[in-house]
């Protein structure tokens, strides 16, 4: 806890919870909201692209397609243009400074343009910011794109203007099916390497999910806890997981044992071989590699 680093992570934590919770309340409005007209409604799409994108939420109808970025900031927002930039006023007087989301949100809209044509689809796109409680106090408010809160997006949707439907049902079908087939999994670069953190900064051994104490140990085909006695057999495939978001994404036998904390070396062998990863290499320089995107958390 008194790593110097530990106020930057905490504070990131808080971001993407806040993030979360304000996405999360923007799709409790769309399940408790009925519209009259065909529709279909993503949250946290990002279909393969050479430049990856991700949306908040992206509502589709056979006409045109809506994208919305969520924000869940506190305070007094004021959205400045030059440069782009979203400034925040805490109620101590202290400002902090953001990427504009207007920008994220041209974006993305440009992106998913430029994906629906690749797919020869054409229909209008439009956009919204987001804010996730009527708390979040506008000051200065963008001059290029509508700002909404949770309770008007219905009313926002409802004021598009009706035009003729471009997809007939089939091909409605079809490109919905498309965007969740094209979808990736965002994952972040390990830790460590965004933020610069030495590997002996980071204390090994296996993490008990009863007692949350670090020090599970190895017994045949499962791993139990000296301080709780709990035994949970997923214990270390979940702590060789955290290495790779933590560190790299590969792992040697080495690696394996010092950070599971386990001297034989034939005991590390079963434990990766038994793990879903490619292996490269022979013998002293074999390595195991994760593919992040096929683990189901």
């Amino acid at each position: 806890m008194n790593h110097p680093i530990f106020p930057v992570l905490s504070g990131k934590q808080a971001s993407v919870e806040a993030g979360i919770a304000g996405e999360e309340r923007v799709a409790e409005l769309f399940r408790k909201h009925l519209f009259s007209f065909e529709h279909q409604i993503f949250h946290d799409l990002s279909p393969s692209s050479n430049d990856r994108f991700q949306m908040d939420t992206y509502f589709m109808t056979p006409s045109y397609g809506l994208v919305l970025e969520t924000k869940n900031i506190g305070g007094s927002l004021e959205f400045r243009e030059n440069p782009p930039q979203l400034i925040r006023t805490r109620e101590n007087g202290q400002k902090d400074g953001f990427e504009s989301p207007v920008v994220q949100l041209e974006r993305n809209r440009e992106l998913l343009s430029a994906w629906l044509r690749s797919h020869n689809i054409f229909i209008p796109i439009y956009g919204a910011v987001v804010l996730a409680y009527p708390k979040q106090i506008v000051l200065v408010p963008p001059t290029k794109a509508k700002i909404l809160f949770p309770s008007s997006i219905p009313a926002f949707i409802n004021s598009i203007p009706q035009q003729a439907k471009k997809l007939d049902h089939d091909c409605f079908e079809w490109l919905s099916a498309e965007l969740l087939n094209s979808h990736q999994r965002y994952i972040p670069k390990p830790i460590c390497e965004t933020y610069h953190i030495p590997f002996g900064d980071i204390r090994p051994g296996v993490i008990c999910k009863v007692c949350d104490r670090i020090g599970m140990v190895k017994h045949c085909r499962t791993w139990y806890c000296p301080y709780c006695m709990a035994k949970d057999h997923l214990a270390g495939e979940r702590t060789l997981l955290e290495w790779f978001l933590l560190f790299n994404r590969r792992i040697t036998n080495r690696e394996c044992r010092e950070f599971l904390q386990i001297d034989n070396i034939h005991t590390a062998t079963r434990i990766l071989k038994n793990s879903t990863m490619n292996i490269e290499g022979t013998f002293k320089n074999r390595s195991y590699i994760m593919d992040l995107s096929k683990v189901r958390y």
